[in-house]
This record gives structure tokens, C-alpha cells and sequence, in this order.
């Protein structure tokens, strides 16, 4: 996931570092092929962690690098490598991050990609430890057969800045929609990179779906995304819809504490604290639908959990999602429909809730997580069911419809 620590900064398809990382091992992203890994392995591209420098440690091929760096050719061509993306989607951007890299990191790097099909793709020999090897001929022979020379070039022949703390970040905007499943990245002629982000939103195949099964609806490896928060000082509320179960407390959305908590804390008649202040966060669901089942996990939570929560679900197009983007998601009250009331919550437990709305008249396309006042939580799992039309039909009026425009549609 990307780091965001910085209060009140919205998360919008333009700031894509605030999108989750669809290369990271944290999400499955795997290494399939490098052409040279003499100093350090490619793996250490995709790691979830930032790179850094242990400034005297050697290994028996050179200097510890925290990235992948290739020996100094001295052979005709250049060197590259092939991601299999854990989260297969539409890409938004790239990091090409030369931390540490400062006397040898890659001069110049392009990068391209490719939609395979799972069931065609060719046996691929394990890679094993890698550092002080280079690609035999049956590697170049399997990987030949992706014929990854011809994919779809995303970001051409560039400059890469040296590794300095002021510069070592290279971000590249991509403008495309199709879908992507492995990328390709070239360094020209060699070099070292610490690591690549690979930024943007999944993408599932919708049609494929079991009708009579549900599903998370917010997950980002489907395409859900946090398009708004109100704190997010120690992890981003995109942790949260994140791959799998969490792995750590920083594997989480966390606030900071609130200033504004009474000096001395009561509980009501209901055992809730009685606060006035919250924290919220809205996530744009992946496809429209009818949440059934909500899941809130405060696993590693267990001295900072929020004391409740509660979850609504609006209908929003994607003009009306802008516009709400803009005014801090200061949204007309009648808008939101409840999904869960508010509700106790306990410390590094999981809890099963169901929905307050379980009729097609209660289709939604945004949802928000509010909790109080403040607090941490690892997993939110927002399961139901797709909707393929999705109709709004209004308690006071049966015959009445709202339609989501078509705008949406295309964005989805």
C-alpha cells in the first residue's frame, strides 16, 4: 500500500502514490524473469518496505544493495526483467525509485506491459537465490515465449535521476484504460534501481461472477478505492480493502488521536463513549451493488481501536464524486443510507455484521466508514452482490427509478 501520512489529503485518480501498489509482494507481485542479478536480485523491486542502505555490509559479489542491480555488462544489449502484477488492473502510474543508487544506477529505463491470458501462459523455471547469477539459456528460452519485446510501450527510453535524497523518485503518469497483468521494465544498458511502484486499481472481470455468491464489493484488487478521508497520520484507509488479511499494525488505517476528546470520557446508556468528534473515510466500490455483509477486523488494534463505528452507502455519478472530492465530502445528509448503525467495536478482533439493506432499492456505488472518536482498524470487507443495472427505487414512491448516468458506466 502506499504511505499517506499527511491529514485531510484526498486521495484522487491523479495522486496516484495514494493508489495501491499492483507490482508489491504484499499483494502477490512476483518476479518472473531478469536478465542479470549479479549484485542484488530483482525481487528486492517489489518489496513493500522503502529501500535502504547499510552503509559497510559486503557480500561475496559486491556491496549490500537494497534493489536490483545488474553487473557492468559487457555483452551487446541491455538488461530487463518481467513482473507478474498481484493485482491485475488499469495502471495509473509509476515510481522508479534509485534510492542509494548514486555512482551505479540505471542511466535510462522504459517500460512496457501486456494482458495475458492466465491459461496461456508458458511454464516459467522458479527463480531460487539469484544474487551473483545471470539468466541461463532455458530462462531466456521460456521467456521468449511471452514475446515481451512487442508489448504495449507505457513509458519510453527516460532519463533516470541518481539516487539522491532530493531525486531519487521518478514518477511516470500512464494515460491508458486497458487492462494489465505483467509489465516489463528495461534499464539501458545496466545498473541499479531499488525499487518500482507500480500505482493504479484493479479490475475484475465482472461477468465471470457466481451469481449466487457474494463478494467483497470494495476490495482494491477489484477496483474499490479510498476517494476520501479525514485523518490518516500513521496508514491509509486503502490498507484497509487491501489483499488478504493484515500482517501488522502498519498494515491499517490509523489515525491520530483527537485533540478534541473531553478531558474527562463518560459512556452513554448504550456503553458508547459520548464524543463528539470522528473520523471517516469513503471508498468508491469497485461495481455497484447491494452490500449484504459487512466484516471490520481491528486484528493488532489492541490498545488503539476505535470505540464504534457505523458504515452508510450512497448513489453517486462520477460528476457528482468529483464534486464532492472538492468540498471534502461535505455531503447532504439524505444522501447517505444507512448500511450499520453505530456500533461497539472491541480491540485485535474481527466482527460479522449484517446489513441494514438487503433489497435491490438499496444499491450503492460509495460507501463511508466513520468510526469514533479516533483509532485503528485493519480490514473493512464490504460483501454482496453486483448489480448489472443499478436502479435506485425510492421507499416513498415504488414506481419511481433513478438511473446511474452513463458517465459512471464509462468510468467503471
Amino acid at each position: 500500500m502506499a504511505d499517506a501520512s499527511k491529514e485531510g489529503k484526498l486521495t484522487r485518480f491523479l495522486d496516484f502514490a495514494q493508489l495501491v501498489d499492483m507490482a508489491s509482494e504484499s499483494v502477490g507481485g512476483k518476479i518472473l524473469f531478469s536478465t542479470d542479478d549479479f549484485f542484488a536480485p530483482a525481487e528486492n523491486l517489489i518489496k513493500s518496505d522503502d529501500p535502504s542502505f547499510k552503509e559497510h555490509e559486503y557480500t561475496e559479489f559486491g556491496k549490500w544493495m537494497d534493489g536490483w542491480e545488474t553487473r557492468r555488462r559487457r555483452t551487446a544489449g541491455h538488461d530487463w526483467c518481467v513482473i507478474s502484477l498481484g493485482i491485475q488492473g488499469i495502471i495509473r502510474g509509476f515510481d522508479v525509485d534509485t534510492s542509494y543508487f548514486s555512482g551505479s544506477h540505471a542511466p535510462r529505463m522504459s517500460i512496457q506491459a501486456a494482458n495475458l491470458e492466465k491459461d496461456k501462459l508458458p511454464e516459467i523455471p522458479q527463480r531460487g537465490v539469484r544474487t551473483g547469477a545471470a539468466a541461463t539459456p532455458e530462462e531466456f528460452a521460456a521467456i521468449a515465449q511471452l514475446k515481451s519485446d512487442d508489448w504495449n510501450s507505457l513509458v519510453p527510453m527516460t532519463e533516470l535521476k541518481p539516487g539522491s535524497t532530493a531525486s531519487s523518485h521518478n514518477y511516470f503518469l500512464v494515460n491508458s484504460q486497458q487492462r494489465w497483468t505483467h509489465v516489463r521494465l528495461n534499464i539501458f544498458p545496466d545498473g541499479g534501481i531499488a525499487r518500482l511502484r507500480v500505482y493504479g486499481t484493479g479490475q475484475k472481470d465482472w461477468a465471470a461472477t457466481d451469481p449466487k455468491d457474494p463478494v467483497d464489493l470494495v476490495a482494491i484488487a477489484f477496483g474499490g478505492v479510498c476517494v476520501g478521508f479525514s485523518n490518516a497520520h500513521f496508514g491509509h484507509p486503502n490498507n484497509m480493502i487491501g489483499v488478504g488479511g493484515p500482517k501488522s499494525m502498519a498494515d491499517g488505517w490509523e489515525t491520530a488521536r483527537r485533540l478534541d476528546r473531553p478531558p474527562v470520557l463518560e459512556n452513554d446508556k448504550n456503553g458508547l463513549l459520548q464524543v463528539q468528534g470522528c473520523e471517516w473515510a469513503v471508498f468508491r466500490l469497485a461495481h455497484p451493488g447491494v452490500i449484504t455483509q459487512i466484516e471490520i477486523d481491528t486484528k493488532y488494534f489492541k490498545g488503539n481501536s476505535p470505540d464504534s463505528c457505523k458504515v452508510d452507502g450512497c448513489i453517486l455519478t462520477t460528476q457528482e464524486e468529483e464534486d464532492m472530492v472538492n468540498k471534502k465530502w461535505i455531503l447532504p445528509a439524505h444522501k447517505w443510507k444507512p448500511l450499520l448503525p453505530i456500533t461497539k467495536l472491541s480491540p485485535n478482533q474481527n466482527h460479522l455484521f449484517d446489513s441494514l439493506t438487503l433489497e435491490l432499492q438499496d444499491v450503492i456505488t460509495h460507501a463511508r466508514f466513520t468510526i469514533f472518536p479516533d483509532g485503528g482498524v485493519s480490514r473493512l470487507r464490504l460483501k454482496g452482490f453486483p448489480s448489472s443495472i443499478c436502479l435506485l427505487r425510492p421507499r416513498g414512491d415504488p414506481r419511481m427509478r433513478f438511473s446511474v448516468k452513463t458517465g459512471f458506466k464509462a468510468n467503471l
